[in-house]
């Protein structure tokens, strides 16, 4: 298994540009939120919805990915927990006074962010890192969080 290093220097392989990066700054967390957002909204069976709202196909994805964070970084994994946790709390506000049904506004997120995620590999010249390797979807979020530690002296 790869260490969360060589994972983080190969997502940066193919994340140089400047317009790149900041595209992936904007559409990468847009991407995680309206993946979570669209799992929020799937039902669970009425013996787990018992134990509220927040137990739902999205809280189980993030757990399990969380998981995989803890694997290869346990800082990485905290602040990704963290992360989650504001984006959950943001898609429980707007269930509750949302202007347009929420699969409309999830599903509008996660294809404009896709979009700019594939212009930002044209600007950049070289194909999305998750088209050799699926885990690589996850290694974005993680890719900024290390970003953000790295700048705020924090070791990853």
């Amino acid at each position: 298994m790869k260490s969360m290093q060589q994972w983080l220097a190969d997502y940066g392989e193919s994340h140089r540009n400047p317009k790149n990066k900041l595209i992936h700054w904007i559409c990468v967390p847009l991407i995680l939120f309206s993946v979570l957002g669209l799992l929020w909204l799937v039902p669970v069976p009425a013996a787990v919805a018992q134990y509220g709202a927040w137990v739902n196909w999205a809280s189980l994805l993030m757990a399990l990915t969380v998981i995989y964070y803890v694997l290869l970084s346990p800082s990485i994994a905290i602040g990704m927990a963290m992360v989650a946790l504001v984006m959950f709390t943001v898609i429980s506000r707007l269930q509750e006074a949302a202007p347009a049904p929420l699969w409309m506004i999830f599903t509008g997120i996660f294809v404009a962010a896709w979009i700019g995620q594939f212009i930002g590999h044209e600007i950049e010249g070289k194909r999305p890192s998750f088209f050799k390797d699926l885990q690589f979807l996850l290694i974005g979020p993680a890719w900024l969080m290390a970003d953000v530690y790295r700048k705020s002296g924090i070791k990853v």
